[in-house]
């Protein structure tokens, strides 16, 4: 009864006038700089910061939130329509844009906003109700835990690739090299940059995910020489019953993966697409669709994706730890209102957390009532001829990539990496092991450095910890259930 009486509460502060118009607000801004490529959460939040001193400090944290959130089905619509994906929508690009290229944009988007309404919904009932234990479970992690967490994603790879699973892991770990490039954080020594300067901050996210999907694409269908029109003039928005029973266990998995990986600091958004994608791969009644336009592939994606970033807040507001960039960007805005998350944080402002928490599902309304009544509007875009619709993709391209750093050598490692995608696949490898392990690899080599700093180099006290001695032996386990089902295949090809 007391979390009824809480969210009541919030609603009460949640339902006013003022901040129900800054929450559209922050909705669809997000939404809007999701489809733009290149741009995101992160920059926009930061611009529109400084006009948190003129706004209510309940409507200006609601907005920026609504814009966190909004912007995660802005970038998915984006992937599934035009395969130029964000950080958290990259795993979309693999299963929606298939759906695309078989005319089922529709579906494909309707899926992703329903998808989304139910992560979103799932991870704020998780919120309200296990805000403080879930902040102590993150809080246990230490450097061994979430290097064995890191590793195991890497094992994930299998699952994400849809060809060999050796061309995955080639491609996993040119991932991995290419997120060493850049200056070592504990030495100062640079790695990899070729003696160019522009190098020593390492290469860009979106530099590699919009050159890999959004122009090796484009370049591929010129280089086709024939008019593809994904589509053809009919809509097919609403699902079937058959498909819509497809959609809501792949959303449940996804929005229960999201809701535990976004409360991990480095977890969120980016690794919870990947975990959700792998977790249809393996449990999906219809794996073996999976990687040619699944429509579990876009839900369970798109549920993991706006769950974890619900669930980010709550190591912020309940310790007072910002997990990721826009994360921290948000305790900026708390702290400039005079607000300290934390522990006490619930307890001294009440009206602010329990409203924040109440606005989130209001958005999430918001979010369904804007975006899937116009997805007839989003496609739309096909109706524009090709040879405009590719030169302004490109142009968008350019501009979001060089509104990051105002640099064109972001735009120049841009058209590098189109073509690097593009060649990768002309030899049917997929770009998708590439992201993960350029995410991860960076990642578990920090944590990997921090766990040895901290044993003094005895590399035995991975396995005495509880938490990564668990992982370790999941590993393992998958490890020989691999092994065991790979020499399976081999007898039953000798036997045939």
């Amino acid at each position: 009864m007391e979390i009824l009486n809480n969210l009541a509460f919030g609603f009460e502060h949640a339902l006013t006038l003022q901040n129900l118009m800054y929450c559209a607000i922050g909705c669809m801004v997000g939404t809007f700089i999701g489809l733009l490529p290149g741009l995101g959460p992160l920059s926009t939040i930061s611009l529109l910061l400084p006009l948190t001193y003129s706004i209510p400090t309940d409507g200006s944290l609601i907005m920026l939130a609504g814009i966190y959130y909004g912007a995660q089905y802005g970038d998915s619509v984006s992937a599934i329509t035009m395969k130029i994906p964000h950080a958290s929508s990259i795993v979309a690009c693999i299963d929606g844009y298939q759906m695309t290229l078989k005319g089922k944009t529709g579906l494909a988007l309707f899926a992703a906003g329903i998808s989304s309404f139910i992560g979103g919904t799932i991870a704020i009932v998780v919120l309200a109700t296990l805000s403080p234990f879930l902040g102590q479970v993150g809080l246990m992690f230490g450097p061994h835990d979430y290097c064995a967490l890191m590793l195991l994603g890497f094992f994930c790879v299998s699952f994400v690739t849809t060809g060999s699973l050796l061309n995955g892991l080639a491609m996993t770990l040119i991932g991995v090299l290419l997120g060493l490039v850049g200056t070592d954080v504990n030495s100062g020594v640079s790695r990899f940059t070729m003696d160019l300067p522009f190098l020593m901050d390492g290469i860009g996210l979106i530099s590699i995910a919009l050159g890999c999907f959004g122009i090796a694409e484009i370049v591929k269908n010129l280089d086709d020489k024939q008019e593809i029109s994904p589509f053809n003039g009919t809509i097919k928005l609403m699902p079937t019953w058959p498909e819509f029973k497809r959609i809501m266990p792949s959303a449940l998995r996804g929005s229960v993966i999201g809701s535990v990986l976004g409360v991990l600091p480095g977890g969120g958004p980016v690794i919870a697409q990947f975990a959700a994608y792998a977790a249809e791969k393996r449990f999906s009644k219809f794996k073996e669709e999976i990687g040619h336009g699944a429509i579990e592939g876009v839900a369970g994606q798109a549920a993991a994706d706006e769950a974890a970033a619900r669930t980010s807040f709550i190591p912020l507001m309940s310790l007072g730890i910002p997990e990721n960039a826009v994360m921290a960007l948000m305790m900026a805005a708390f702290v400039v209102k005079g607000i300290q998350p934390g522990p006490d944080m619930i307890s001294l402002h009440p009206d602010l957390f329990w409203g924040l928490v109440a606005s989130m599902w209001i958005g999430n309304c918001f979010l369904v009532i804007l975006n899937v009544p116009l997805v007839r509007y989003w496609l739309s875009v096909f109706k524009i001829p090709f040879n405009v619709l590719f030169p302004s993709i490109l142009f968008f391209c350019c501009i979001g990539t060089f509104s990051i750093n105002n640099s064109l050598n972001d735009i120049y490692l841009t058209a590098t990496f189109g073509l690097m995608g593009y060649l990768f696949m002309r030899m049917g490898l997929e770009a998708a092991p590439l992201m993960l392990g350029f995410i991860l690899g960076p990642m578990l080599e920090e944590y990997f450095r921090r766990a040895l700093m901290i044993s003094r180099g005895d590399f035995s006290s991975f396995l005495y910890r509880p938490i990564s001695g668990s992982l370790l032996a999941l590993i393992a386990i998958f490890i020989l259930w691999q092994t065991i089902f790979f020499f399976k295949q081999q007898s039953q090809r000798t036997q045939t």
